[in-house]
């Protein structure tokens, strides 16, 4: 997706000088929740955020309104300090990834640019079978940066690109970012609890504080605008979610095991691990069990462990070369031929499918 939507991927320092954060204005509006250490006498910090690296990697050289967009997206790992009573298993930690970019672009191109995040916010929910969520506004706090001009600015920007993408928001009154407001998304999921996942920033105001320029085409310098976003937000809290919103039951596309295959005595074992082989050739995650336990137990473990399909082998399957088929549901298929298995799975895994091909598929005994 990062390819398609053209940014460019980086990775930036885990440790900076306090001086970056007293310029960035974290020091100030967030040291809080910031960790700090000191080396020969100098006072350095943990990154909570990445937003003042990707402005020195901005800055690093020069940039005429050509080179705009910039866009640049950071897996990094950043550390928090908080409070140990909010502290709450994977949802809440003190260090985590995000899916966190920013992107510097004109004031011209600002509408242009929060419209794609929307849209590749949209398709990547949609993938994931995430397609319920809500959007909130969040405007200027009472602890901030900038003048109030540049917050009706950056509020006004959000407004009109939600309104011209005739999405519906709700305001969230001063619950905005220190640097600028904030459009908040609450995917709600299968059981109808809001999480806040996404999230796009519109800031003027970290560009002053590292006089980021830009030229124009009128041979001028220009201040550009940073645009902080991401999407599934911190990759544990997004896992968290997505676990309990699939009930474990993850797409087979994104399944750790996508296929067990289960033998009933050893007579069937070489066949499990010719049939283990040509899985793992095409590149399945394959989990072969030939332990010398009931088959009941077996396939209840496979259950509980929710992989996709489970591959039940008996006297049977050996003789005649196919497959019985124990789909999510719980349904069984019987007499399946290897290829019409494999031909299916490959198509449910390239186009990422949500739900199984098999589910309404009737194969006699």
């Amino acid at each position: 997706m990062y390819f398609k939507y053209k940014y460019d991927e980086v990775i930036t320092p885990q440790l900076f000088d306090v001086e970056l954060y007293h310029r960035s204005g974290h020091y100030e509006n967030y040291r809080e929740n910031m960790y700090f250490t000191k080396i020969d006498e100098r006072d350095f910090s943990f990154k909570p955020m990445n937003c003042p690296g990707h402005c020195l990697l901005y800055s690093s050289e020069r940039k005429s309104y050509r080179d705009l967009p910039f866009r640049v997206a950071d897996f990094g790992r950043l550390h928090r300090h908080e409070r140990s009573g909010v502290m709450h298993g994977l949802t809440r930690v003190r260090t985590f990834c995000q899916d966190d970019a920013h992107i510097f672009c004109t004031l011209e191109q600002l509408q242009d640019e929060i419209q794609s995040f929307m849209k590749l916010l949209n398709e990547v929910y949609h993938t994931l079978g995430m397609f319920e969520y809500k959007i909130y506004l969040s405007t200027r706090p009472e602890k901030r940066m900038g003048s109030d001009e540049v917050w009706d600015r950056a509020e006004g920007a959000l407004k009109s690109a939600l309104e011209r993408l005739n999405l519906n928001y709700e305001i969230n009154e001063g619950d905005g970012a220190f640097y600028g407001p904030k459009l908040d998304i609450m995917f709600v999921d299968a059981i109808k609890r809001p999480w806040q996942l996404g999230t796009l920033q519109c800031d003027f105001n970290m560009p002053e504080s590292f006089d980021l320029k830009y030229t124009g085409e009128d041979n001028s310098e220009h201040r550009p605008v940073m645009l902080h976003r991401a999407i599934l937000g911190s990759l544990e809290r997004f896992m968290g979610v997505y676990i309990e919103h699939t009930a474990g039951r993850l797409p087979t596309w994104l399944s750790p095991v996508q296929v067990s295959i289960l033998n009933v005595t050893d007579d069937q074992k070489s066949y499990c691990e010719q049939l283990e082989k040509t899985l793992k050739e095409r590149g399945y995650r394959v989990f072969l069990d030939t332990r010398n336990e009931k088959l009941g137990f077996k396939i209840r473990e496979s259950q509980l462990n929710k992989i996709s399909y489970i591959l039940v082998i008996g006297d049977k399957e050996k003789e005649n070369q196919s497959l019985s088929v124990r789909l999510p549901n719980g349904k069984t298929l019987y007499g399946l031929t290897i290829d019409d298995f494999l031909n299916d799975l490959s198509q449910e895994i390239e186009n990422r499918e949500l739900e199984s091909r098999f589910s309404n598929r009737e194969v006699k005994n």
